[in-house]
């Protein structure tokens, strides 16, 4: 199964599971005691939150997917195939390190072309640093408009 297919399916889920638990927060507002509707309150706001989670995770990947395909159209892919690596199948740490530094370069030469900034969120994924790689993402959709 694809993980594109997993994360509409565990979509799905927690769509079921938001309506579950506004069903519950209901009953807690139909008890009508104080301590009830603040629970209730409580209840409700937690879809509310997840919903929230749920759909800025999924419009990030859309848009990192098109990205994607807009930079394979123009034949701009990082190609990490050339890297050694480990039995594990990951990249080995100092081929990682001098790769990033090539995209960082790349980035600082410059600044404002959002294909630098998809290689370097590949070269921060590479290194493991999943947290920088996403932020690099972020502004990659933010300068592609």
């Amino acid at each position: 199964m694809s993980a594109r297919t997993v994360s509409w399916v565990l979509a799905a889920v927690v769509v079921v599971y938001f309506v579950l638990l506004g069903g519950r927060a209901l009953e807690l507002f139909r008890d009508g005691r104080p301590v009830a509707v603040v629970f209730g309150v409580g209840v409700l706001l937690l879809p509310l939150v997840g919903a929230w989670v749920l759909w800025s995770t999924l419009r990030f990947g859309i848009r990192t997917q098109e990205l994607g395909r807009r930079l394979a159209a123009e034949d701009g892919l990082p190609d990490t195939s050339t890297l050694p690596r480990l039995p594990s199948g990951r990249v080995d740490r100092a081929a990682a390190d001098a790769w990033f530094d090539e995209r960082r370069a790349e980035v600082e030469a410059t600044p404002d072309d959002w294909r630098a900034w998809y290689r370097l969120a590949v070269a921060y994924d590479i290194a493991g640093d999943r947290g920088r790689g996403r932020q690099a993402m972020r502004r990659a959709i933010d300068l592609a408009g």
